[in-house]
């Protein structure tokens, strides 16, 4: 069961901070930080497992780093937006793929596509003073082989510019979450796979499909 602090909580994602992963599904580089949203029962956390959905045959699994919001906040400027967040951790974004094209072709939201139960895997979250920030990498591992690989040199835009930005349309509040875009490599799940991801060369999470 989800805390019910929890529930206090928004989740803000950005789509598309990853060249490489843009040219994967052949979209446009964005201009701004593309910014949508799911609701705190996505969220899906302690190393649980996923229960694959009968609504989609096609779920992919897209590893992100995760920023965690530290204190209230409004149109955040963005020399100051660090001192918004200090825990950062890991998360999977699964996406409902299938359901995605068809809804984009349509010109219709995404919410059934991303926002669904349990979609938003959260591992643990350290406090920024642990980590060098400069050289934050990450990976993804599915059945203990290497599916993705990121590295944060590698955003369009980077975490103070998304603070500032989703500040800019949303009051941030503590205890928030931004999943700030995942690199290519992205692929489906099946019921069986083991997935790991590592903060660092550091465990993060790990999520079996069922």
């Amino acid at each position: 069961m989800i805390n019910h602090i929890y529930f206090r909580m928004k989740i803000f994602c950005i789509g598309r901070n990853y060249v490489e992963h843009v040219r994967e599904l052949e979209n446009e580089v964005p201009t701004e930080p593309l910014v949508f949203m799911k609701p705190a029962t996505a969220l899906l956390t302690d190393n649980k497992p996923f229960y694959h959905p009968n609504f989609s045959q096609n779920i992919h699994f897209e590893v992100e780093i995760v920023l965690k919001i530290s204190k209230n906040g409004k149109s955040i400027i963005p020399q100051f937006a660090k001192d918004y967040y200090n825990e950062i951790g890991l998360g999977i974004d699964f996406t409902a793929r299938d359901l995605q094209d068809t809804l984009k072709k349509q010109g219709h939201p995404w919410e059934k596509a991303k926002a669904f139960d349990h979609s938003a895997v959260v591992g643990t979250f350290y406090d920024i003073a642990e980590l060098e920030m400069n050289h934050l990498h990450f990976q993804l591992f599915k059945n203990e082989e290497l599916v993705q690989d990121g590295d944060v040199k590698k955003m369009i835009f980077g975490f103070d510019d998304l603070v500032s930005h989703v500040s800019t349309y949303f009051t941030l509040q503590k205890g928030d979450l931004i999943f700030t875009g995942t690199p290519s490599g992205v692929g489906k799940i099946s019921i069986g796979d083991t997935y790991k991801g590592f903060l660092n060369d550091k465990i993060n999470f790990e999520c079996t499909i069922k």
